[in-house]
């Protein structure tokens, strides 16, 4: 008998009908794509130098070239490598790229092997079908625990389903942008890092010329004592006059401790962002030594957008809201899925590899649409956009911050020079003052009053120059990270 191909085609129809609603809807895809707001920035920063505009950001320079002692980079490249906080960030890269990997596949069909199962059913005398005759042949089947089936299986079983409304699509694009945003979180993890090291190092570096302050002015009030006892003893002043320069001194000699103990806990400090436990950091130049930077070309705001990694991976949040708006809103529609299920069956173990015998086929095609869920997906589509605004919102904060980091450095920057300017002048003043004072007093024209007080001016002018002259690196440090440097 010739097989009936009309049977054939029409047993083929539905699926082939399936198919054909599947390409002709692929096209369509849920949710919009994504578009970035307008952000009405300002064509350049509050308190920028002008004449700088044309000058390369200073964000683009590599931050082995923005430090320039050798042993601050070196420690860098230290905490670079050996940084815990760093490393746990690196995973989370790691695990974002998993995941994108994940969603690249969602296309795919899912294919599983079912290989070897066994399967033996028995029932009794009330079973509602009959014994099967064939397990049995001609004899009689057992009033109770007869053998009911045996099935002996191997399945290649696949399902499909057609990405219609583009959900896996938005996954992927919510995943890719995820794994982005993580990336950029890495670099401003980096960044910070970069910024901390150096302005921890330049701080130990006050906090050593700090310390040679306080030494070089406990020697001097120390010779000025020993003037005073002698004075005392020619009967020239009274005994308050060596109280006095002895309190003088022991104040000095206080702050050498205290320093001390700075210079130990930064150490421990600096360590700590280096992955070592505590001791004793090496260091290069001395803080005079370090060159300050007067003019630092800033750019304008919209290169934040590139060069900052916390304002680029907020947009890429945004990014990643947008798609899951479309994962959420492709749920609502309909599902076309096409399965498949080929393999070897039979009751007999030795039948089973006989394809003659055991081979079956099973394809089936669906399209499912939710009806009654709940409210469950108007919910979350619902939440999705919200989301989405949420981010939005987080992304221009996030921007706003930024432009006012940058602003609030240029201006913090520019107005510790002045105040450096003044106090190098006052500092001139009080070191020709503390001269003269002691010329006088050695002459008998000036009494030690006037010693202690011009020794103590300069002290406090001495620290405070080295204090200021931190923070102005320190500020340059900022302005560099404010701008995005030090990631690349």
């Amino acid at each position: 008998m010739k097989p009936n191909n009309k049977l054939t085609v029409f047993r083929w129809q539905p699926i082939v009908y399936i198919t054909l609603l599947g390409v002709m809807l692929v096209g369509c895809k849920a949710g919009k794509n994504y578009t970035r707001p307008d952000l009405d920035l300002p064509s350049q920063y509050r308190n920028s130098d002008t004449d700088s505009l044309d000058t390369a950001n200073i964000a683009t320079i590599n931050w082995r070239e923005f430090f320039d002692d050798s042993v601050l980079v070196s420690l860098i490249d230290t905490a670079l490598q050996n940084n815990l906080n760093l490393q746990q960030y690196a995973k989370d890269v790691n695990i974002a790229t998993q995941d994108l990997k994940q969603a690249r596949v969602n296309f795919l069909p899912e294919i599983n092997a079912e290989l070897g199962y066994y399967e033996r059913e028995y029932h009794s005398e009330g079973y509602y079908a009959s014994p099967s005759g064939r397990y049995y042949g001609d004899g009689e089947a057992p009033k109770t625990w007869y053998l009911t089936q045996v099935n002996h299986r191997n399945t290649l079983a696949a399902s499909w389903e057609i990405d219609v409304w583009g959900r896996f699509r938005r996954q992927k694009e919510s995943a890719l942008a995820t794994f982005m945003q993580t990336t950029e979180f890495l670099k401003a993890v980096q960044t910070s890092l970069v910024a901390e090291v150096a302005s921890s190092y330049y701080n130990l570096l006050m906090l050593k010329e700090q310390l040679k302050v306080a030494q070089r002015n406990l020697d001097l009030n120390d010779s000025t004592l020993r003037i005073v006892e002698l004075q005392f003893k020619a009967g020239q002043v009274t005994s308050l006059a060596v109280r006095q320069t002895e309190a003088q001194k022991l104040v000095a000699a206080s702050l050498i401790p205290q320093i001390e103990g700075e210079i130990e806990i930064q150490n421990n400090n600096l360590n700590r962002l280096l992955g070592k436990y505590p001791g004793e950091v090496p260091t290069g130049k001395e803080l005079k030594e370090v060159s300050l930077k007067t003019k630092m070309a800033a750019g304008v705001p919209l290169e934040l957008m590139t060069n900052r990694p916390d304002v680029a991976a907020a947009e890429f949040s945004l990014v990643a809201a947008n798609a899951r708006v479309g994962v959420a809103q492709a749920l609502k529609y309909p599902s076309l899925t096409l399965g498949a299920d080929v393999g070897l069956d039979a009751m007999s173990l030795k039948d089973l590899f006989n394809p003659g015998l055991s081979l079956f086929g099973i394809f089936t095609g669906s399209i499912t649409q939710p009806i009654f869920q709940r409210r469950r997906l108007k919910t979350n589509y619902q939440i999705a956009l919200l989301e989405r605004d949420i981010a939005e919102l987080g992304f221009r904060e996030n921007l706003l911050n930024a432009v006012t980091e940058v602003s609030n450095e240029l201006v913090k920057n520019q107005k510790l020079l002045e105040e450096f300017e003044i106090a190098e002048q006052r500092l001139a003043n009080a070191q020709t003052a503390v001269r003269n004072a002691d010329m006088l007093f050695k002459s008998g024209f000036a009494n030690y009053l006037e010693v202690i007080t011009a020794q103590s001016n300069a002290l406090d002018t001495e620290l405070e120059l080295a204090s200021t002259r931190m923070e102005i690196l320190v500020s340059n440090i900022e302005l560099y990270r404010a701008l995005g440097g030090g990631w690349e």
